[in-house]
């Protein structure tokens, strides 16, 4: 039976750098069923490293949410999750997917698609060391001549995964080109264990396209999701009713960045809360009327009040423009 799309769970990818507390309790708010965090460390969790620890921080309405982690040895990964088990996560994701440079280099994250025996020894490692479900995240391969995300999604579940996230390009694409949502379908069509894809949703239309396309059990969001956290709740709305519904309005929008920007100092405090906001605020300003030179200014400033003045200014500014326009 095919899916309609309106059961079908909508994850919040983990990224780098943009998936802290405060964007995901937002993305929560918006109707995303899933959560991961962002990438974490095992050889930080073995080592006790602080940094790591203070990505592991969850609220109780993040649930469910899962933990990534990523690294090469399964022995660290092994005592990494002994580690965890204190921890109220549901799930533990393995970064068997990541692309930079940094990660590759090191092994880690797509490396381990070119290395299946180390990948599958991590797996039963992790598996053996918890009874929380450990679920894989991929992607189509290492490059157009490395293309193994079936091959690779079979070794996994025959390891203990207990689902697999792909994302749709190989690691040689990084982000660029088309993610090809084909071979998601021909994973879903290998494997027994859940499959969630990734890869170009960017749009209520996206998420269905997917589902009918791949039949898969998931869809996770990633850009898509940044400026636009209420992507979920638009992509839901579609999905039952199939109709798209209309944008927030500038008012709101704004009150989002706003109710963001209290989160992230809350978490961060002051003075890094402020600076994690102003990535956040170029997302949520992006193809909006002359927004270059007020994301520009932004960056500039330093105090929460400064901030909060510009934005104030420009969202009245194209209120009233937006009404000259009707």
């Amino acid at each position: 039976m095919k899916r309609t799309g309106s059961n079908v769970p909508l994850y919040l990818a983990p990224m780098a750098g943009f998936t802290d507390q405060p964007f995901r309790r937002i993305c929560k708010f918006y109707g995303a069923d899933i959560l991961i965090t962002e990438m974490v460390s095992s050889k930080g969790l073995y080592y006790g490293d602080e940094k790591t620890y203070r990505l592991l921080k969850i609220t109780e309405e993040e649930h469910p949410i899962g933990v990534q982690l990523f690294g090469s040895d399964p022995y660290v990964f092994k005592e990494a999750i002994e580690k965890l088990e204190g921890f109220p996560f549901d799930f533990i994701n393995i970064n068997m997917g990541c692309p930079t440079p940094k990660i590759v280099k090191n092994g880690d994250g797509c490396a381990l698609m070119l290395n299946e025996e180390l990948s599958s020894a991590i797996i039963k490692s992790c598996v053996s060391s918890t009874k929380k479900p450990i679920t894989v995240k991929i992607r189509k391969g290492w490059d157009e001549n490395n293309v193994n995300a079936v091959e690779f999604s079979k070794r996994a579940e025959e390891s203990g995964a207990s689902a697999i996230i792909i994302h749709g390009r190989t690691r040689e694409q990084f982000y660029s080109g088309k993610a090809d949502w084909d071979i998601i379908k021909k994973v879903k069509e290998a494997v027994k264990i859940p499959v969630i894809g990734n890869g170009d949703i960017f749009s209520p239309e996206d998420a269905k396209k997917m589902i009918e396309q791949t039949e898969c059990d998931g869809i996770m969001i990633g850009r898509g999701a940044l400026g636009t956290p209420w992507i979920f709740k638009s992509i839901k709305h579609y999905l039952t009713n199939g109709e798209k519904p209309l944008p927030p309005s500038l008012l709101e929008k704004k009150e989002v960045i706003f109710w963001h920007m209290r989160l992230s100092v809350e978490f961060y405090g002051e003075k890094i809360g402020i600076m994690e906001m102003k990535k956040h605020i170029a997302w949520y300003l992006k193809g909006l009327y002359n927004s270059a030179k007020v994301k520009a200014k932004i960056l500039q400033l330093k105090d929460r009040e400064d901030i909060e003045k510009e934005l104030n200014n420009y969202f009245d500014f194209l209120r009233e423009r937006e009404q000259e326009e009707t």
